[in-house]
Parts: structure tokens; C-alpha cells; sequence
């Protein structure tokens, strides 16, 4: 088999565990409380951080893990962890996903903590949180890629094993952060044609895909870790 279908094959496998129709509507509550300018520099930054997340999967990613002594699993269970924290109040309608009070890391920067939003509180360009402070989490993981994404990408490099192989894998890393981050700008087109009404139930139904997303997340992940557990 060519490289090129390896390539092809790795971003088939990623766009459809991303899943772009699930996940615009996941997106959906992170972004309303920005402009379109906020929205613009998210999407470019999301397509950052995804680029740069696949191609370290693919360039380092196996001897990475096993150097830190983490594993796919653990990722992914992780990822779970963080995002049902977030999306269990947004279904509820308690709060937004927005974190209340701690600002999370992000690749293009950071942010001073700021204080979270009811879904049915509409928030002014000026007093929303800084965007960087949700580009990492939620927004880049664990709704864009997690512990799977990262586990495909190194399986992908093992198979291919040259460097013109992960050359064209890189390409595919590049297209499948274009589509996420076009993605999380056509739900800012969205969300500003959706009534308030609209966007509070919006913001309810997000709530339970989000968390029924995390409970899928931490299932896979302890049930890979026990699997492993068990065979070591």
C-alpha cells in the first residue's frame, strides 16, 4: 500500500471520530459569548493546537508515551474527567461551560481567571472571558482530540516506519486540523442566528451530548486500563 493511502486512510479515521456535525453543536456554548474577531482568532488557534497535537503523535508520539509513562488510555480518561466536570452543569442549566475560576493552560497562551456565565446570561464582547482561556480546555481537548486521536496517530507512524511515510501522514494531520478549526467557526455562524429561547435549550441538549461524550470517554479509558492491568 502507498503512503498516500495510509494518509488518506489516518484522516478518514480521525474525521470520523471527530464527527463535525456532533461536534459543531458541542461548540456551540463555548463560542456564543464572543465576537466574530474572538471567534475568527479560536478557530485559527484550535487548528494550531490540533496540527501541532497529531503531528506529535506521529513524529514522537511512541517513545513520548513511554518516557513519560503515560498511556493512550490514561489520555483518555483524562479527558473524560475534565469534560464532564464542564458539561454536567451546562446541563443542568447552572452554569456554563466557561470554567468558573481556573484558567486552563493553552498552547497559544494564557489567561487570569474569570468569572463563568448562566446559560440564559448573554455577555458582552467586552466582559467575556478571554478566549485563550477555553482554547486548550474545552475546546482542544477533549471536544476536538484526546487520548484516541493521539493513539491513531501513533499507530499510523508505526505502520508507514519512514520518514516519507509520516511526511504524507503529516499532510493528513494539517487537512484534519483545517476541518476542526472551520468546524468551530461555522458554530459561531450558527449560534448567532439562534434565538435566546433557542440557544437556552440549545445549551441543555449540548449539556447531554457533552456528558454522554465524557461518560463514553472515561468508560473506554478505565476499561482499556483494567484491560491492561489485567494482561501485564
Amino acid at each position: 500500500m502507498s503512503f498516500s493511502y495510509e494518509a488518506l486512510v489516518l484522516f478518514l479515521a480521525l474525521f470520523a471520530l471527530y464527527s463535525p456535525v456532533a461536534a459543531l453543536s458541542s461548540y456551540l456554548p463555548i463560542v456564543r459569548p464572543y465576537n466574530h474577531r474572538q471567534q475568527m482568532s479560536l478557530a485559527v488557534g484550535l487548528v494550531v493546537n490540533v496540527t501541532v497535537f497529531v503531528l506529535l503523535a506521529i513524529w514522537v508520539g511512541e517513545p513520548l508515551l513511554e518516557l513519560l509513562g503515560i498511556s493512550t488510555a490514561a489520555l483518555t480518561a483524562t479527558g473524560g474527567i475534565a469534560l464532564i466536570f464542564a458539561s454536567v452543569p451546562l446541563m443542568r442549566g447552572t452554569g456554563d461551560i466557561v470554567p468558573a475560576s481556573t484558567p486552563a493552560p493553552s498552547l497559544v497562551g494564557s489567561a487570569e481567571p474569570v468569572p463563568a456565565a448562566g446559560p440564559s446570561q448573554v455577555l458582552s464582547p467586552e466582559s467575556a472571558p478571554d478566549p485563550r482561556s477555553v482554547l486548550f480546555t474545552p475546546i482542544t481537548f477533549p471536544l476536538t482530540v484526546g487520548g484516541t486521536t493521539f493513539a491513531f496517530g501513533v499507530a499510523a507512524s508505526a505502520d508507514v516506519g519512514s520518514v516519507s511515510g509520516r511526511a504524507w501522514l503529516s499532510l493528513a494531520a494539517v487537512a484534519y486540523a483545517v476541518v476542526t478549526g472551520v468546524t468551530l467557526y461555522l458554530s459561531g455562524h450558527v449560534e448567532r442566528r439562534v434565538s435566546p429561547a433557542a440557544a437556552a435549550l440549545l445549551d441543555r441538549v449540548a449539556g447531554i451530548l457533552l456528558t454522554a461524550i465524557a461518560v463514553v470517554l472515561l468508560a473506554n479509558g478505565f476499561t482499556d486500563l483494567v484491560r491492561s492491568a489485567w494482561y501485564s
